[in-house]
Parts: structure tokens; sequence; C-alpha cells
């Protein structure tokens, strides 16, 4: 078993709260997903079997929301913003930068596991583009040499 019996307890109790125990599939995933930092075929089984639903339906919307990652990622997920504003203002640049930077491209992780590198569709930060969000941070307005302070001071604290 993957999830920890406080994840367990936790999916229950939410899906406690609705009529209809389809209703629990999104819940239940999120507390999968923060407990582990992603969610694969073994997760959706066990919360198939949790909420007593078919494993099809929980991979069915695991899958639909891009907000589930698949597999592990880095300590930090670094989103770049490549929206028609961010592609204007530098986006594409920003994203060869980074892959320089890390060693890695797009969809990727570091070596050591601290960051992995995606770019998304838009980040609704238009008016401050080019832009990146790592974890649940907004950075805006990036030059190259704030990229590199944001990256050394993750390093610091990783």
């Amino acid at each position: 078993m993957m999830l920890s019996e406080e994840s367990v307890k936790a999916i229950k109790e939410r899906a406690g709260r609705y009529p209809h125990r389809k209703s629990a599939i999104l819940p239940a995933l999120t507390i999968a997903c923060r407990q582990l930092g992603y969610v694969d075929e073994t997760v959706y089984r066990e919360i198939s079997k949790i909420i007593r639903i078919p494993m099809v339906e929980v991979a069915e919307a695991a899958t639909f929301y891009t907000m589930f990652p698949k597999a592990p990622r880095g300590k930090y997920l670094i989103q770049v913003c490549h929206n028609i504003s961010c592609a204007l203002l530098g986006a594409d640049s920003l994203i060869g930068y980074l892959e320089q930077k890390l060693g890695i491209t797009k969809g990727e992780t570091t070596p050591d596991d601290l960051f992995t590198l995606i770019s998304v569709e838009c980040l609704g930060s238009c008016a401050t583009a080019p832009m990146m969000q790592i974890n649940e941070d907004y950075y805006e307005n990036l030059t190259r040499q704030k990229v590199d302070d944001i990256l050394q001071d993750l390093r610091s604290k990783a």
C-alpha cells in the first residue's frame, strides 16, 4: 500500500461528505498527490478500493486533469508559461536557458531530483510575462539574472 494511514483516513472522511461516491475522486486524487507527489495506476487502484468505485473512473479523472503528475517529479516543479504574452516576451528563450542551466529538457527531472521542468499553456499572469510558477510560487517579469537568483535560492534551501 502506497498511501499512508493518514491519507486513507482523509480520503474516507472526504468521501463521506458526498451523496455520490464518484464525487470523491478529485479530493482523493488531491490527497494522494499531496502525499506522494504524483498518482499512477497503483494509486488509482488504492483509491478505487477506498471509495468503492471502478478503477477506470479514477484513472479517467486523473489522466484528464494535468494537475495530477503521473510520475515522480523533482522537489521543485518549474512550470514556464509559453502562451502568447509570455511567448512574445521571451518564454521560449527562457525555457532554453533553464534547459541549459539545469542540464535537462522539458519533461525531465534533474539527476539530483531537485528540479522538474515543464511548459504550460497559461498561468494567468499575462501582464507580468515572461513568468513561471515553481510549486505554489509565481515568479514574474523574468530575466536570466532573476532565474539564476531563483535557482540559487532554491538550491540553498534544498
